[in-house]
């Protein structure tokens, strides 16, 4: 709970950041990445104990607990519902920040509450997949259905499919080739979206 509580705050404050800043949001994440990542591994060498919590660094998707998938299926249920609702408002506001106020979207708190549940996700995540190998996981599902997507609606569908079968078959392949699943997963994801470049090109040279 303090991990979590920790990030929402970070979230929070990150959003608060790229709304006074002219850096761009992918900027700002990176720099707040960075620094998370060396903060906490100095205070953990400070203490002695970063040995116990190396396995953050690239994760242990085995040791998920019972307890831990329940936090994973409530999170997963409360991002569906905020998903239903919020689309078409997160969207525009995505797209064009002033016409969605002109519409009376108010785009800081949906920016907020996306930004909080990002935070839980890769929070409750992070133990299982590791600290070097998260960010990836972000990126390249929604990297590898933008080459492809015709349409919004089909990129949130191409990343959701990605996801699930990097994550299924990276699972599988680290058992039968003795490879940490984490790294595994990450792999699988980075062929998916190197495929999806080669058909975008087919596409366009048609």
């Amino acid at each position: 709970m303090g991990i979590i509580i920790f990030a929402i705050g970070f979230a929070v404050l990150l959003n608060w950041v790229k709304n006074r800043s002219s850096s761009s949001a992918d900027t700002i994440i990176s720099v707040f990445s960075s620094i998370a990542i060396a903060l906490g591994l100095a205070i953990l060498a400070q203490t002695g104990s970063f040995n116990q919590y190396s396995s953050y660094l690239v994760g242990d998707i085995l040791s998920i607990t019972d307890s831990e998938i329940s936090y994973v299926f409530i999170i997963a249920i409360i991002v569906l519902v905020f998903w239903y609702f919020a689309f078409n408002k997160l969207h525009l506001s995505s797209i064009n920040t002033t016409l969605a106020k002109s519409k009376g979207i108010n785009t800081k708190k949906i920016d907020n509450i996306f930004a909080v549940l990002i935070a839980i996700v890769v929070m409750i995540s992070i133990r299982w997949i590791g600290i070097l190998l998260i960010n990836s996981l972000l990126i390249l599902p929604a990297a590898s259905s933008r080459n492809i997507a015709k349409n919004m609606r089909w990129y949130h569908l191409y990343a959701v499919i990605f996801s699930l079968f990097s994550g299924i078959a990276g699972l599988i392949l680290s058992y039968y080739f003795n490879i940490p699943t984490g790294p595994m997963i990450v792999i699988i994801s980075g062929a998916i979206y190197f495929i999806t470049l080669v058909v975008k090109g087919k596409v366009k040279g048609k």
